[in-house]
């Protein structure tokens, strides 16, 4: 059963987030009032397991840095050239869009995995002012090494979801990332 909060505890939530204690939308204002308490509930339930999902993680992906001895931003950068790389590199604009990383912070942590021989970084042959970064054979060889364990791990979370319903998600995911991403927005302008 979900936790119950009060009026004066929604009035606080939606008062940190520098929105109107009286509804957010139109659509929400036409709804009897039971149904938007219970809709409240249940979002604020959905958000605070995005939460737990999030923590959990980013546990795992501290995990898998330690295996390498970097962090686990450098291992999520690490991931994101590995997933963007389609053999001719990736610039460090895309690989901060990836991770949602101001591009400085992504040069920086880049710098460091290429010292420790973990990517290449070359200028790009188009740009000059392009860096195009890619997995060296050694990152490759040992992400390759753990491929089993990341399957089984991906295998476990999912097992319950068929393709359609990991679609499903997907689809309903990408929906929340556009309004959160315009939420964001709109209470950075108060």
């Amino acid at each position: 059963m979900p936790h119950r909060r009060n009026a004066q505890q929604r009035e606080t939530l939606t008062a940190d987030f520098h929105l109107p204690a009286a509804g957010l939308s139109a659509a929400s204002e036409t709804l009897p009032k039971s149904e938007k308490s219970r809709d409240y509930e249940l979002t604020y339930q959905v958000i605070w397991d995005f939460v737990s999902i999030s923590n959990n993680l980013e546990d795992i992906r501290r995990s898998w840095a330690k295996m390498f001895g970097i962090s686990g931003s450098q291992w999520l950068i690490l991931m994101a050239i590995a997933d963007l790389d389609h053999g001719n590199g990736v610039s460090v604009s895309d690989v901060s869009q990836k991770i949602h990383a101001v591009s400085t912070f992504v040069t920086t942590q880049t710098k460091i995995l290429e010292r420790l021989g973990l990517i290449t970084r070359n200028v790009s042959s188009v740009d000059a002012r392009v860096v195009l970064m890619s997995l060296s054979e050694e990152a490759r060889g040992r992400i390759d090494a753990l491929t089993p364990r990341w399957e089984a791990l991906h295998a476990f979370i999912f097992r319950d979801f068929d393709a359609a319903a990991l679609h499903d998600v997907k689809e309903k995911l990408e929906c929340l990332k556009r309004r959160t991403k315009m939420a964001m927005a709109r209470v950075a302008e108060d």
